[in-house]
């Protein structure tokens, strides 16, 4: 059995990015593992890493990482895949990051995270053993994106990896930030169609995120306008060769 690892930097990205794309390999028999990376409770949560958690309508006393974790849970239910491997990272809100505009711009000097990613990395790629990668290409521009991205390009693995255009990003702008572009600017990009089963799939997925909904897109309806506004397909850069089942899938949708 073939597997997939979708590596999602916050507990929402690949569900939101490529969550068609799952549930297809997963109904195609691979064995699909969606692995975040940062998902780590914080007690007592203080300053903007609070406020990230009051602008969800949540109170200081809830364990909002765990909350989250069991969101994560039910969408991988919904997609079909294996439950979710959850590794221990801080969200940059908790690793010194005190405004939204900094969760945006460079990377703090003293943020360390970037060292220890790539080892946490490797192993989990050794441990799973997939066959296909699915990884952000950071596009919106939020620092633990492009952590993922810088750790992950610098293991240098042969694998065939989908460079997954980052959901919501992709549509909050014509021209959204994309700091790594140069990176990707030479691998083809190819758009997977979704049928009506996987994209059910990716909205019920989608939703079981609730505490983000409200905030991110104003409630389910504006969760489900935001995904059709990417047109029933999923969008990658592509290392590597593409898959047998989605190439099929491709060359079928043209």
């Amino acid at each position: 059995m073939p597997t997939a690892l979708a590596l999602s930097p916050h507990l929402d990205d690949a569900a939101f990015s490529c969550g068609g794309t799952l549930e297809l390999l997963a109904a195609d028999g691979w064995r699909v593992v969606m692995a975040t990376v940062f998902t780590a409770s914080v007690p007592d949560p203080q300053g903007f890493a609070l406020a990230c958690q009051l602008d969800k309508g949540l109170s200081p006393d809830v364990d909002y990482m765990a909350l989250r974790r069991s969101e994560d849970v039910r969408a991988a239910e919904h997609l079909g895949i294996a439950p979710p491997v959850h590794l221990p990272f801080r969200e940059a809100p908790h690793r010194g990051y005190g405004s939204a505009p900094e969760l945006f711009g460079a990377p703090r000097d003293g943020d360390r995270v970037a060292a220890e990613l790539g080892p946490a990395l490797a192993a989990l790629i050794r441990e799973t053993a997939p066959d296909l990668l699915l990884a952000p290409q950071a596009i919106g521009g939020h620092v633990d994106h492009v952590r993922v991205v810088e750790a992950l390009r610098g293991l240098g693995l042969p694998l065939p990896v989908l460079w997954w255009r980052d959901f919501p990003y992709t549509v909050r702008a014509a021209e959204p930030k994309q700091p790594l572009a140069p990176l990707f600017a030479g691998l083809p990009e190819i758009a997977l169609p979704l049928d009506s089963g996987g994209a059910e799939a990716k909205l019920r997925a989608c939703a079981a995120y609730a505490s983000q909904i409200g905030f991110q897109f104003g409630g389910p309806a504006g969760l489900e306008a935001r995904l059709e506004q990417e047109e029933g397909r999923e969008r990658f850069r592509l290392s590597g060769a593409l898959p047998p089942a989605l190439a099929a899938l491709r060359d079928r949708a043209g």
